[in-house]
């Protein structure tokens, strides 16, 4: 396995381009496979999840075909196979995508179940439901859901709870449902309406009626369509946090404003500066930065995959932070080694009078996992051999590395590569003393 050998303790500076949206690249194109045409898609995200979707894509028997590292085609002449590749289930959450093409085009599927990032449970019940409401049985039968249906119907359905993949895949599920659909309590993230533009393209009729309600009028066909994938506002992210916790600065090309305020009201509250024109975003440290508290939330509160980073930052800013992980039960797992290296930490569960209604995930009363952490800064890092548990924790690791003085080695970089493209060859780029090790 890859591991990265780190030498921190400088800042980073210069100008970084984002990549293709890793959440909206795997999943559009799933969608296109929905079509009768060739779709193309442009600034493609080259990550693993990519990968692993153009491999069950063909696997179904769908062609794909890669046109450079940004460019894919998809034709979706050619689907015969109703069961999902246990891979699609084991290595992302696209299970429940990959549901709503099949029963719109063989009126069946088996899907495993979801994988991804170990951020708890993480469970479909609620995608389910979305799909038995369009007329869809579903049976477990030794962790395959077999899924069919005789013909998709549209209905009103409201989730129970904020879902970001569980509305994409009730949009994918109904496009082509007779009838209209109208889906309540729908996410509002940008990657959403990636999908709802592109299946636009391809002849859908898909419009939000209010900003969490989703219109979705039933078509007999789509065509194909090209489309360019919006900018990776995580990455925009990231590249922020690495600017202020390295006392460094950063322009993040392409990065867009309006996908990513609420992060950058917090960095405004925290005294850290950025300025947006119409190339991208700056960002870069002024003045000792600011304690604050967070609560995490579905668009458009504090996204979950910011949590980590922002733990991060605020060991590095003086005073008390609070940081509460309302969305996943099981988020804050990176913050033992963060306290290996030095950080002050402690994890603890706040009082809510709600609790079912204020979290996101399912049994929130079980004690087994903490859901929120004082940070105490500002409190200097110490480098040394780390392990990368998930996705966005890796990140997180990776800067930490960076801000810590000496030399440390991060072991799991696979998780990273899942949703960072040369995440070490693009840091070096910005000054970072970092390299990649078999």
């Amino acid at each position: 396995m890859a591991k990265f050998v780190i030498r921190g303790g400088f800042p980073l500076r210069g100008a970084i381009r984002l990549g293709g949206c890793k959440n909206s690249s795997f999943k559009l194109m799933i969608a296109a496979g929905l079509g009768d045409k060739e779709s193309r898609l442009l600034n493609l995200a080259n990550i693993g999840d990519v990968e692993v979707t153009e491999l069950s894509l063909k696997g179904l028997g769908i062609k794909v075909e890669r046109c450079g590292e940004r460019t894919i085609f998809v034709r979706p002449n050619g689907l015969k196979k109703s069961k999902i590749p246990s891979i699609s289930g084991e290595k992302t959450r696209a299970s429940t995508l990959f549901a709503a093409l099949l029963l719109n085009r063989l009126g069946r599927a088996q899907i495993p179940f979801p994988g991804g990032c170990v951020l708890g449970s993480r469970p479909i019940d609620r995608h389910l439901e979305a799909f038995r409401a369009l007329g869809v049985k579903i049976v477990n039968r030794n962790k395959w859901y077999y899924l069919s249906c005789q013909k998709l119907k549209g209905t009103t359905f409201r989730f129970p709870k904020k879902t970001h993949t569980g509305t994409e895949a009730m949009i994918l599920a109904a496009v082509k449902a007779l009838g209209m659909t109208l889906i309540k309590n729908a996410g509002q993230e940008p990657e959403i309406d990636d999908l709802i533009t592109f299946l636009n393209k391809m002849g859908a009729d898909i419009k939000r009626q209010n900003k969490d309600e989703i219109v979705i009028k039933g078509v007999k066909h789509l065509g194909g369509a090209i489309h360019k994938i919006m900018p990776d506002r995580n990455e925009a992210v990231s590249y922020a946090v690495a600017a202020l916790a390295t006392k460094g600065d950063i322009v993040v090309e392409d990065a867009r404003a309006d996908d990513i305020k609420t992060f950058l009201s917090k960095v405004e509250e925290i005294g850290g500066k950025f300025s947006v024109d119409d190339y991208g975003i700056r960002f870069w440290y002024e003045k000792p930065l600011k304690a604050t508290k967070i609560t995490t939330a579905p668009e458009p509160g504090f996204m979950t995959d910011w949590q980590p980073l922002w733990t991060l930052l605020m060991t590095q800013a003086n005073g008390t932070s609070q940081i509460i992980e309302a969305v996943h039960e099981n988020r804050l797992q990176f913050t033992d080694q963060l306290a290996r290296m030095g950080a002050k930490i402690e994890l603890f569960n706040p009082k809510v009078k709600s609790p079912d209604k204020f979290y996101g995930f399912d049994n929130p009363d079980q004690k087994t996992n903490f859901h929120a952490v004082h940070v105490f800064g500002s409190a200097p890092l110490k480098a040394m051999d780390l392990i990368i548990p998930d996705l966005r924790a890796g990140a997180t690791l990776t800067v930490a590395a960076l801000i810590a003085k000496g030399k440390s080695t991060l072991s799991g970089v696979q998780h990273i590569d899942r949703g960072y493209e040369q995440l070490d060859e693009r840091l070096r780029q910005l000054g970072a003393n970092i390299k990649r090790v078999d």
